[in-house]
């Protein structure tokens, strides 16, 4: 048997022969073909899915693992720690972290972040569900529109977090005291923002305080606002006695501030973003009215101001109008004596209308107006006292008012300090009555007194000796005496005594006899002729009624 080759496909002499093959695949290669396409998409999804890269740097990696330690944001993951490592300088730790696509809003160069852990402050106690869970870094966006590769962590938790509503202000205070961060703030005792940070003001001679006013509370901040501290408990020994005030048991605990508007206030604005107040010490100086301008003055005492401190009020007629901001001591070489002098800031506009009145009436410029009317008081008889203020606490303040009877002072007009002059307070006037007193009291002689009546005692001892010896023994005879003899009268008076029974038959007989005599009074009643005529016979009838009657 032959094969046959068509005459198409026979080979031609001098023209090479060329064969065509199919290609074909084995489906072996099929596994790796589509192992390796599955390996692309993940690393091009792994690719296109990853996050920023950003590094924080924290004090201490207290709580913080590698590949372990989460970053979340209102409690949801956003990132994770995938390495720790120490600075160059070895003075913090660096973290690095890596944040989801979505989470890239959090590379904003404000954005913030800490480690959350257990943590006891103003606020309460925060962060136990770490306790199980182990420590996270939390976050908080920015705002800014420029981005960070590198950020610092917070040591404590932010005291508000972004997009809470509410307005800053600040605050300007001489010290810091018992407030920190988160202490809270105050409006009519109830809780409405807090101390968010404070830092030293540029000249370093105080602090400045930030706080936020949650919404919709900012809205009762006005530019006529009083800020007070309102931290721990207020005791104030003053010459008005002792004051305890305090807000809240948070506030004695960590401090905190308070804060209301006067209520002699003028409708006021609200207080814008940033606003500054003051922050003052207490509630009484802070709603307190304006006091307008001081003019200083000084109080010369010759006698000891044990009691009186600064700040002790200063008054007129009852009306505070100033207080005391210096006590020192001068010397008097005539009288050689060490006088106390006292320095006093005076608010004459805290008079109110009698200081327009009398200004309007001393007339001149504006200009040391309140000088030349406290000269004009002190060339009527205006004096200054030292006076107590409370008994218990020994405190003292200065009262002014009028005396008649002082004598005129003159005061220099170029002097460039008014001094005021002061009299002996009532205090000093019964001081010196004790002193009289005791004076009169120390005469007296007390020896010779006590040399008279301790011979008036030898005498009464003696005396009573004598009669311990001598009477009371005849008392005591006369006394059984008097016992026996009361027994026989006891005896005699007994009911089975013959004395007792000639007693009655006494008695008997005797009303027999006063019987008798009633009847024979009767008859010569009835019959007074008979002691003439004689006894008639007829005058049986008239005895036998006498003796009926006499039975009845």
């Amino acid at each position: 048997m032959t094969d046959r080759v068509p005459a198409a496909i026979q080979p031609q002499p001098g023209v090479p022969q060329v064969i065509q093959r199919r290609f074909s695949v084995s489906l072996v290669w099929l596994v790796p073909i589509v192992a390796a396409l599955v390996g692309l998409s993940m690393v091009a999804h792994s690719w296109l899915s990853a996050g920023p890269k950003i590094t924080v740097s924290f004090q201490t990696a207290e709580g913080l693992e590698a590949n372990k330690t989460q970053v979340k944001y209102k409690n949801v993951v956003i990132g994770t720690v995938t390495g720790i490592s120490l600075s160059h300088d070895r003075t913090h730790v660096n973290a690095s972290i890596e944040l989801d696509a979505s989470a890239r809003s959090f590379t904003a160069e404000d954005t913030q972040f800490w480690v959350v852990r257990p943590r006891i402050g103003a606020n309460g106690v925060s962060g136990v569900d770490t306790l199980f869970s182990g420590a996270f870094i939390g976050a908080d966006a920015g705002s800014s529109s420029r981005e960070s590769k590198k950020f610092v962590g917070l040591e404590t938790p932010p005291a508000i977090t972004y997009g809470e509503k509410g307005q800053r202000f600040v605050l300007h205070t001489d010290d810091l005291g018992s407030l920190g961060i988160g202490s809270p703030v105050y409006y009519r005792r109830i809780p409405v923002g807090q101390v968010i940070s404070y830092q030293l003001s540029a000249d370093g001679k105080g602090v400045d305080l930030q706080v936020f006013i949650n919404a919709p509370n900012d809205r009762f901040v006005l530019e006529d606002t009083r800020f007070w501290n309102a931290s721990g408990v207020d005791v104030n020994v003053s010459a008005s006695g002792v004051s305890v005030d305090t807000e809240s048991l948070s506030a004695i605990l960590a401090g905190g501030i308070a804060f209301r508007e006067p209520d002699f206030s003028p409708d006021r604005p609200l207080a814008a973003e940033g606003y500054e107040f003051r922050l003052f010490e207490n509630q009484k100086t802070a709603l307190a009215p304006p006091d307008g301008p001081a003019i200083y003055v000084r109080m010369r005492f010759d006698r000891s101001l044990r009691g009186l401190s600064q700040n002790a009020p200063v008054e007129f007629q009852g009306v505070e109008i100033g207080r005391v901001v210096s006590i020192s001591m001068d010397y008097d070489s005539r009288a050689q004596r060490f006088p106390a002098v006292v320095g006093v800031l005076l608010y004459p506009q805290r008079l109110g209308a009698a200081y327009d009145k009398l200004a309007e009436k001393i007339g001149g410029k504006e200009e040391g107006r309140a000088a030349r009317l406290f000269r004009a008081m002190v060339e009527r008889g205006l004096r200054a006292q030292a006076r107590s203020g409370n008994l218990l606490t020994g405190q003292l303040y200065i009262g002014m008012d009028f005396e008649p009877s002082a004598r005129p002072v003159r005061l220099d007009p170029k002097a460039s300090i008014l001094e005021i002059p002061t009299v002996p307070g009532s205090f000093d006037k019964l001081q010196e009555q004790l002193q009289a007193m005791a004076d009169k009291f120390s005469k007296i002689p007390f020896d010779r007194i006590a040399h008279n009546l301790n011979g008036t005692l030898e005498a009464l001892q003696s005396s009573l000796m004598q009669f311990n010896a001598a009477t009371l023994p005849q008392i005591g005879a006369t006394l059984e005496q008097a016992r026996k003899t009361m027994e026989a009268a006891a005896s005699t008076v007994a009911a089975s005594s013959p004395e007792r029974q000639e007693l009655a038959a006494a008695m008997t007989e005797l009303q027999r006899t006063a019987r008798s005599v009633r009847q024979l009074t009767d008859f010569l009643e009835r019959h007074p002729e008979s002691l003439i005529r004689g006894r008639r016979s007829n005058t049986r009838l008239d005895d036998l009624n006498i003796e009926m009657e006499s039975r009845q």
